[in-house]
């Protein structure tokens, strides 16, 4: 009998592209999908193709052991909560502890490159989560993203329109990877029905600087694009002032040019195209494909 399958996060960017790739590149029978999120009215379109639909509350670990009955193989995409210090930690160990309860044989997880010993201050939820893992009676997969490419869209829309882009991440390179071939892994990852215990680092087939990506983006669009090297801690303030967002929040995103900045984000692997068979997507293709939205920006 196959496994059934189950993706957590499945309303969210990556939830449903790897949904997608279940369906539509895998052909996975939509009877052995289910899929789980906060918001199941978001997910009707997928019920009506008979994937089932199950609301997941991380936070309540009766409602995730009902979210995970009857499934044998699950995804475990990071939540969202950033809201104060290990409560995406804590979560998650909810969510492993219900899948162990309910007879989940196989658990995906999607991390990060080094955990270990990070700079990026939610390094340790994800560091935290494969040692639960790992001293869990599961079998697991873990999927190490490197930053994804769309994660630029965070930054390059404010960069274009004032022709400078703020960065504390020196010249420390990053191994950017597109979120829908991190989607293809893990659903590839999902499905296989390996019960190895195996780590895999995803990333791009090259890595770059803020100044590599800044001129590639400029050539593309026909805008220029400084970029202004500043401490981290301006960095923070900056953030904070042209946002509003809360100066922990900010730190978080900080953090992430402090580790470019240590090296911990260079590294390209060939993880993707052993764990999937193919290469992966070129950053100039990538941006290619997305030059509509960023000469609109």
């Amino acid at each position: 009998m196959s496994d059934t399958l189950l993706v957590t996060g499945a309303s969210g960017h990556l939830g449903q592209l790897v949904i997608t790739h279940l369906l539509d590149t895998l052909k996975v029978p939509p009877n052995r999908i289910i899929a789980t999120t906060r918001h199941p009215e978001k997910l009707a379109a997928l019920a009506a193709k008979g994937v089932t639909v199950r609301p997941a509350d991380f936070d309540d670990i009766a409602s995730l052991t009902a979210a995970f009955s009857g499934a044998q193989r699950l995804l475990l995409i990071s939540t969202d909560a950033l809201d104060r210090p290990g409560h995406r930690l804590a979560q998650h160990k909810n969510a492993v502890a219900a899948a162990a309860k309910t007879g989940v044989k196989h658990v995906v997880y999607t991390s990060m490159p080094l955990p270990e010993d990070s700079p990026l201050l939610i390094a340790p939820d994800h560091l935290g989560t494969e040692q639960a893992l790992a001293a869990s009676s599961l079998s697991w997969t873990l999927l190490r993203d490197c930053w994804y490419m769309e994660n630029l869209f965070m930054y390059l829309p404010s960069a274009l329109a004032t022709g400078q882009w703020y960065s504390a991440a020196g010249d420390g390179k990053v191994a950017y990877v597109s979120r829908a071939d991190c989607a293809r892994a893990a659903a590839m990852a999902l499905a296989s029905g390996d019960t190895s215990k195996a780590t895999y680092t995803l990333t791009g087939s090259e890595a770059f600087t803020t100044e590599d990506v800044a001129k590639k983006v400029s050539a593309l669009v026909g805008k220029p694009i400084a970029v202004v090297h500043v401490p981290v801690e301006g960095l923070i303030q900056g953030m904070v002032a042209a946002t509003g967002m809360p100066e922990p929040v900010a730190a978080i995103f900080a953090s992430f040019d402090t580790n470019t900045k240590a090296g911990r984000a260079s590294t390209v692997t060939g993880d993707f195209q052993k764990l999937t068979g193919a290469a992966p997507q070129k950053f100039a293709d990538w941006l290619d494909a997305n030059k509509a939205v960023l000469r609109g920006a």
